[in-house]
């Protein structure tokens, strides 16, 4: 489309929410359409994307992104997504077409976008150019970190400094892991007599949001979905009309951390000991230029194994010993290809069949898929790639000096199952146990089981109170522990623990008991990191500060205390004397405000917000349906909450029903930029709108 200009057959609707529905002449004309609008609709978003994926955003926010460029720039993202595109080039040019027909829509619209975006103005921030591959390094950039490999680095820490028998103690979806509800009902049991397919994805909740609500339309298929800004297609969420399918993140384990050990030449060569002995690294400098501030140079170093992601600085001041290193290893780098051919096969598909075979190349990130059709068709699957190798490496370092620790050629086989009924994903262990290490609770998962079984007549509208559900299954643990605390309490604990046995254990946000309740649990979780028996764990580990999330024992023991109430090196006699603590400090101080007042929104800006105090405050909790994830004991703020909630009908699209945290537009003051917040806080769903005569067409 490059230099040829836009294509007369390009039209652009909008609905009253102001999300674009496309229509064009064929696929790669609606590509290009799809990349404009985005362009338009979220130039501030896409370029912040593009220079998160090559590792340049410090040259404009600032010395506070060095962590992040240095992890890209090491980690090779950029260059596996040439890679990928290279290899979609040679294996698939109809689709490496189509994604060059969305960068082309990209470069077209992004002046005019950021001419409407006043972060441009206030970093000095000139639009660039989207390359062929861009999109496949933004998709990276927003996973590389999806399956939690630095849990690795955890574990290491805990074996090292608490004991080998600890490993295993904190083993759930902690701070740093992305999830997800997803449930698919059979018209046997709904209203219509068609299947329904929801969900919501909880992700770290960015400003403008991670996903996009579009519709796509051309002779070939007319899709409604959820798209991810910078990416062509609808990769997690779609609609054809026949046929529906959405994802959540399976848990697997598909990336390993090698210990390398490394040493330099005399050349200034680097070397690499791998199972046959030493063999040559590559090494090479770049340059991070950072804003206000001197640019830093860094060294990339790559053995047989990956990228060195941690380490590389940590080379001895005698050039001669060898030093230790770690490596990172994930399935696009080896084998150069992310999956993107399922993209447009996802846009094409009319039955569960073909989403089937659409997701059979998929790669990166491994996600449990459900999806219905409009025939009866059921599906319940994993797709991605999982590499087989030794158990050891999901769950710890390995030498890379070991051959016992190499991947095999071909990847795990991935687990079916048939649908009857209803079948609920939500990370759980379960479809994807033989894949993973750490599954969240079951708790989600079963209160949706719960929910669902109470109904045969499920419609859209019904659906909406299941992702509303605010009941915490996870209180009972810390319920049953204050249960037992009656001894010796102060008259405000004994207050403090007669409100909370008779609290209905919903997390809503108008809630004082809920308040009440998470006050006690932050005070026990403070308490319990403060136990003698994590003193090991109490140092900071020796990594890059973008891997505290997952390495900090407060979070890490706010979101294992259902584990650590019961087992763990607190003796029980500790854990008891701690919750009776716990009740007095919260009944001797002001009541706590109702949970709403505290567990406030608090979503990712590139530039954060001056009035931050705006956002607003939320019912739910970590282990609710209605997940929005706080760290207890150290801030009720939620980072983490629905990127997005769905319904697809599969008796009429026009009867599903969607929502996403913000608006279809990220430019700060227009109508939609945040008109959908009311909508989502109230757990209530926009309309899909599909007749074309009820939208508005957009001039010029």
């Amino acid at each position: 489309m490059d230099g040829i200009g836009v294509s007369v057959s390009i039209e652009v609707y909008r609905d009253a929410w102001g999300v674009p529905h496309l229509r064009a002449a064929d696929p790669d004309e609606l590509a290009f359409a799809q990349g404009r609008v985005t362009a338009r609709d979220r130039a501030w978003q896409l370029e912040v994307e593009r220079h998160r994926a090559q590792g340049t955003t410090a040259a404009f926010l600032g010395a506070a992104e060095l962590g992040w460029d240095t992890f890209v720039r090491r980690a090779r993202l950029d260059d596996t997504a040439r890679r990928c595109f290279a290899h979609l080039t040679e294996t698939d040019p109809a689709t490496a077409a189509w994604v060059s027909a969305y960068v082309d829509g990209v470069n077209d619209g992004l002046a005019e976008g950021a001419g409407h975006a006043p972060e441009f103005a206030e970093t000095g921030l000139a639009p660039g150019r989207w390359e062929p591959w861009t999109p496949l390094a933004v998709w990276l950039s927003t996973h590389i970190l999806f399956a939690g490999f630095p849990t690795k680095l955890w574990r290491d820490e805990v074996a090292r400094r608490l004991g080998e028998e600890w490993t295993e103690l904190f083993a759930t979806d902690g701070p740093g892991t992305a999830g997800s509800n997803g449930w698919v009902v059979a018209g046997a049991r709904t209203a219509s007599g068609a299947a329904l397919v929801a969900g919501d994805p909880h992700r770290f909740i960015e400003a403008p949001g991670v996903y996009q609500q579009i519709r796509l339309a051309c002779p070939a298929y007319d899709v409604v979905g959820l798209a991810v800004p910078g990416v062509p297609g609808l990769a997690h969420f779609g609609h054809t009309g026949p046929v529906a399918w959405a994802i959540t993140n399976a848990m697997a384990d598909y990336q390993d951390l090698y210990r390398e050990r490394l040493r330099r030449l005399p050349d200034g060569t680097v070397e690499a000991l791998g199972p046959d002995g030493w063999a040559p690294a590559a090494a090479h400098p770049e340059t991070i230029e950072v804003a206000d501030a001197e640019p830093v140079v860094i060294e990339v170093v790559e053995t047989a194994r990956g990228p060195v992601i941690i380490g590389v600085d940590d080379e001895p001041g005698d050039s001669s010993s060898p030093w230790e290193a770690l490596a990172l290893r994930y399935p696009p780098r080896v084998t150069g290809a992310l999956g993107f051919g399922a993209l447009p096969a996802l846009l094409r598909a009319r039955t569960v069949a073909d989403v089937d075979t659409a997701l059979d190349g998929w790669v990166e990130p491994v996600n449990v898929v459900q999806a219905a059709d409009a025939r009866g068709g059921l599906l319940h699957r994993v797709a991605g790639h999982v590499p087989v190798r030794d158990r050891a490496n999901s769950l710890r370092i390995v030498p890379a000096w070991d051959p016992a620790h190499a991947w095999a050629d071909a990847p795990a086989p991935l687990p079916r199952a048939e649908v009857s009924g209803h079948a609920v994903m939500a990370n759980a262990r379960g479809l994807a146990a033989p894949l993973g290490v750490e599954f969240a609770p079951p708790h989600r998962a079963a209160r949706i089981e719960e929910l669902l079984v109470a109904s045969a007549a499920w419609t859209p509208e019904t659906t909406a109170a299941i992702h509303a559900d605010t009941d915490n299954p996870s209180a009972y643990r810390l319920l049953e522990a204050v249960r037992r605390a009656d001894a010796a309490l102060s008259p405000g604990g004994a207050r403090v623990r007669e409100r909370l046995l008779g609290w209905d254990r919903r997390m809503d946000a108008e809630s004082a008991d809920a308040g009440l309740y998470a006050a006690v649990r932050g005070a026990v979780v403070r308490r319990l990191a403060a136990h003698e028996a994590f003193a090991p764990l109490r140092e900071p580990a020796p990594y890059p500060e973008l891997f505290r999330p997952w390495l900090a024992l407060g979070p890490r023991v706010a979101f294992a205390l259902e584990a650590l109430l019961v087992a763990g090196p607190v003796p029980a006699g500790d854990v008891g004397r701690i919750v009776g603590e716990a009740l007095d400090e919260v009944g001797a101080g002001e009541p706590p405000a109702a949970w709403g007042v505290t567990h406030r929104l608090a979503p990712w800006q590139a530039l954060p917000d001056p009035d931050d105090d705006r956002w607003p405050g939320l019912g739910g909790d970590h282990d609710c349906v209605l997940s929005t994830s706080s760290v207890p004991g150290w801030t009720d703020r939620s980072a983490r909450a629905s990127a997005a909630r769905y319904v697809w009908d599969l008796a009429d699209r026009e009867r599903s029903r969607w929502i996403v945290p913000f608006g279809a537009s990220g430019v700060p003051g227009d109508p939609h930029h945040h008109d959908q917040l009311p909508l989502w806080l109230r757990g209530e769903l926009a309309p899909v709108t599909t007749d074309w005569q009820n939208l508005t067409k957009e001039q010029g």
